[in-house]
């Protein structure tokens, strides 16, 4: 799906382009993306290429990921055109770095809940492996600055219904493979901050809530992005619980330049929350908005043993964005705008196949 053929989606671009005129910073700049292909970091990639070709091809994009063939069909509009150049890149392993970018991002890694469920050894090790390479790639180039994308996993449980500042952390049961995932992303955490207080490194680190738009792929079982394509294929929103659990939703975009602000000026050694507190929303009520703009019908259905074991426990996983807008940071999208553009993005690139 060619989300550059949607006239939607690139306005939406261009709209956040005009709103944020401190991306000029990234002019003259390289910037290194790992698991570019993915939800949140094609997103990012897709704004800096945005960019860089309405002001003079002026930031070059390093993005990384491990498979060639899907990399140049998502990034088709831009494969040949000398401001993105491809990384063979897997987070699990050694990679060759032979190249110097002013700014990392880091975002690989298993984030999808069947294969957390399926690969949990992979999954946390690669978290903290692919980590401790980019931040002993970044010893040797000390002006280089870095964000690890991490988690609201990392939170776990709570009970009060407060959203979670970055200071405070609730319960993981360690022992649950599940929680490869959020302990995956802790460790790679105090790894950067380690780091930062060892090594003087520049990392910083943000937390994402959960995510959606039309960057997803139609493998993504994260369930907005599964509402998403239910509306597209003309299915019925099936809920596996009685939808009370409360998220912090984020059009992708609008966490792109969340990551690219706290790249500019988080202060590091330190983590960012990303919430558009506008979207603060039970899992059934962006269902249902999901359902209006798709005209579906929404049920519910009780999950199976190994599907249940997939899930988020945690009930309550909101987050406070004061602290990421303190750095001037504010969304554009809120959950009924969000909703309605990835439906709409996703609509106008199906029409087009």
């Amino acid at each position: 799906m060619n989300l550059y053929r949607s006239n939607t989606y690139m306005k939406d671009l261009d709209d956040v382009i005009h709103a944020f005129g401190w991306l000029k910073n990234f002019e003259g700049k390289s910037v290194f993306v790992t698991g570019a292909t993915g939800l949140i970091c094609s997103g990012i990639v897709d704004l800096l290429l945005r960019y860089s070709e309405l002001h003079n091809n002026s930031i070059l994009v390093y993005g990384a990921g491990r498979n060639r063939e899907k990399w140049e069909m998502r990034f088709s509009g831009y494969a040949d055109s000398g401001i993105l150049k491809f990384v063979p890149y897997n987070a699990g392993q050694q990679n060759q770095l032979d190249f110097h970018a002013d700014y990392i991002i880091h975002g690989a890694g298993n984030a999808y809940p069947k294969l957390i469920q399926k690969h949990p050894i992979d999954t946390m090790t690669a978290n903290f492996s692919g980590m401790l390479e980019l931040l002993e790639h970044a010893s040797g180039h000390p002006a280089v600055k870095t964000v690890f994308i991490s988690s609201s996993e990392v939170y776990g449980k709570k009970s009060s219904g407060e959203p979670f500042r970055e200071e405070e952390h609730g319960y993981i049961d360690i022992l649950n493979p599940r929680a490869s995932y959020g302990v995956g992303k802790m460790a790679a955490e105090t790894l950067c901050a380690s780091y930062a207080s060892e090594r003087n490194i520049q990392v910083s680190i943000v937390r994402p809530g959960h995510i959606y738009g039309p960057t997803a792929g139609r493998e993504d079982n994260r369930v907005s992005s599964m509402f998403a394509y239910d509306v597209l294929e003309g299915k019925d929103i099936v809920l596996k619980s009685d939808g009370s659990q409360i998220r912090s939703y984020c059009y992708v975009l609008d966490c792109a330049t969340a990551v690219l602000k706290v790249l500019l000026e988080g202060k590091s050694g330190d983590a960012y929350n990303i919430s558009n507190p506008q979207s603060i929303l039970s899992i059934r009520e962006i269902a249902e908005l999901f359902a209006e703009w798709g005209k579906s019908r929404l049920r519910f259905e009780i999950p199976e043993g190994v599907e249940k074991a997939a899930f988020n426990p945690m009930q309550n996983s909101s987050l406070n964005s004061e602290k990421l807008q303190s750095l001037g940071w504010e969304g554009v999208f809120d959950a009924r705008r969000g909703t309605e553009t990835t439906v709409k993005v996703l609509e106008e690139c199906h029409a087009l196949l």
